[in-house]
């Protein structure tokens, strides 16, 4: 191992100290020609990093994961999972790293993770590379995502590794650094579980509490607490995706947190016309992970975590499995809270009581947009201007103009609340051609419309002038939109 690169940069390895059996030793690849092409430089703060010291030949190292602290412990993580329903025992991290953990300036316990650092033992015939476009592309939605107040793992610097990548074609490889509350997943939990260790299980449960949920370390059963604290984790953040249309792509149990953080940005995508079928990823055929079926993959999701947990909950499995089901009887109920906290909120209706009014105007709303196809963020945005008595640029979005009068005229009877809509509806959101706009170029070493794209999203609320483009719909020609994984 090479000699420390900064003495202030101290990375402790407690997921591989406590949990060596879901830990292996492992090293990033060499970089032949390693440039830096994103940092986040307010993130690299949060974090006690020097944003200078890192674009440097040492803090690229750390980036990459080629030079890194004296006394750091990189390690692969296993984990299992269900892919589209079908399980996997053995996944892990086949191009991943964790590098360690820092604790931010919040006094918080961050992983610093890569994507793209090469082959580990979990590969599974993979070459463990990344290309330059899915990097990138994990950086600016983690980044709207984080800007849009739902809870994420972030991006710290994207560095481009000088290596081709062989794809459909030979691509610019990348290495993307990656900061998270943890790398905890339910797959993590699956695994544990099919080793059949049920101290190791337990070892793994208490790290999560002591992690991310340390209330329920004083309830009467600790790990039916953690459970329930996962589920409502869950149930909100799937409700937030909702609400801004994020359609997350691949919602498999090796991509759920414990900490309830968004991760691994794959085929991921906004939606434009509302419709409950829209499916960006290539792969899902099925259209099990549509913008519709979210809410319920994520309980599906959690009934496989609870299946993990059942050695925990009690002395047999059919105590341990009405346990479960009670607790996970309270996914919907947390789920349907949110979300109409978060409708109230968004049509200027926070202070109104959660009733059958508010409640039928919200149903009635959504069933408005998706039969006439509406651009979700446009409309919601303009709903602003119709509360402040200007409803012609909302109204223009309709065909069924005596279906969205009727309805304005109900809503309005409310009261809303424009100001308090400006701040919780996105003037912007990464849409989706313009983001390919970005990779293209930037795969082209084209920094420009990154740089550009990056700083709209970053501040999704606010108008500026000269930036009408970023808050259009993708033009027609645009066409039917796929995203790829990227691996």
């Amino acid at each position: 191992m090479s000699h420390a690169p900064s003495p202030t940069v101290t990375l402790d390895h407690r997921f591989a100290r406590d949990l060596p059996e879901l830990a292996v030793a492992w090293q990033a690849e060499d970089t032949p020609a390693p440039a830096l092409l994103a940092l986040n430089d307010s993130l690299a703060v949060e974090l006690g990093l020097d944003p200078d010291w890192l674009r440097s030949p040492a803090g690229i190292g750390l980036l990459t994961g080629t030079d890194v602290p004296d006394g750091a412990t990189p390690v692969a993580q296993a984990y299992a999972g269900h892919q589209f329903g079908g399980y996997s025992p053995r996944l892990g991290d086949g191009r991943a790293l964790l590098l360690g953990e820092l604790t931010d300036s919040f006094g918080r316990i961050r992983d610093l993770h890569l994507k793209g650092s090469g082959r580990t033992p979990f590969s599974r015939g993979g070459d463990g590379l990344a290309a330059v476009g899915p990097m990138l592309r994990e950086y600016v939605i983690s980044e709207a995502m984080h800007a849009l107040g739902i809870p994420t793992t972030r991006s710290l610097a994207v560095v481009a590794t000088g290596r081709g990548v062989h794809r459909e074609t030979v691509q610019p490889g990348a290495v993307l650094a990656r900061v998270a509350g943890s790398h905890l997943r339910v797959g993590s939990f699956q695994y544990a579980a099919a080793t059949g260790d049920v101290d190791l299980l337990r070892r793994l449960a208490d790290h999560a509490i002591a992690r991310h949920h340390p209330e329920a370390a004083e309830a009467e059963q600790p790990y039916d607490a953690l459970f329930r604290a996962v589920v409502a984790a869950q149930a909100s953040l799937v409700a937030r995706w909702m609400l801004v249309g994020f359609i997350h792509g691949v919602m498999n149990t090796d991509n759920m947190t414990i900490s309830g953080e968004s991760i691994d940005y794959g085929p991921c995508a906004f939606m434009e016309a509302v419709d409950p079928a829209t499916v960006y990823s290539s792969i899902d055929t099925g259209g099990r992970y549509s913008y519709a079926n979210q809410p319920v993959a994520a309980e599906w999701n959690l009934a496989r975590f609870a299946e993990s947990l059942l050695p925990l909950l009690a002395e047999t499995q059919d105590e341990g499995v009405a346990i479960a089901t009670e607790s996970l009887r309270t996914f919907r109920g947390h789920y349907a809270a949110v979300w109409s906290a978060g409708m109230r909120a968004k049509l200027g209706l926070a202070g109104a009581p959660d009733d059958a009014t508010t409640s039928q105007l919200g149903t009635d709303l959504v069933a408005l947009l998706q039969a006439d196809r509406v651009d979700h963020t446009s409309f919601f945005r303009a709903l602003g201007a119709a509360a402040r008595g200007d409803a012609e640029p909302a109204r223009g979005l309709f065909l069924d103009l005596e279906g969205f009068d009727a309805w304005t005229a109900r809503w309005l009877a409310l009261g809303p609340d424009a100001t308090a809509m400006d701040r919780v509806n996105p003037v912007y959101i990464p849409r989706n051609h313009l983001v390919e706009e970005a990779l293209t170029a930037a795969t082209s070493g084209d920094l420009d419309p990154l740089g550009r794209l990056l700083s709209v999203v970053s501040q999704p609320y606010d108008v500026r002038p000269g930036l009408e483009r970023y808050a259009e719909p993708a033009p027609d020609s645009f066409g039917d939109y796929r995203t790829f994984c990227g691996t």
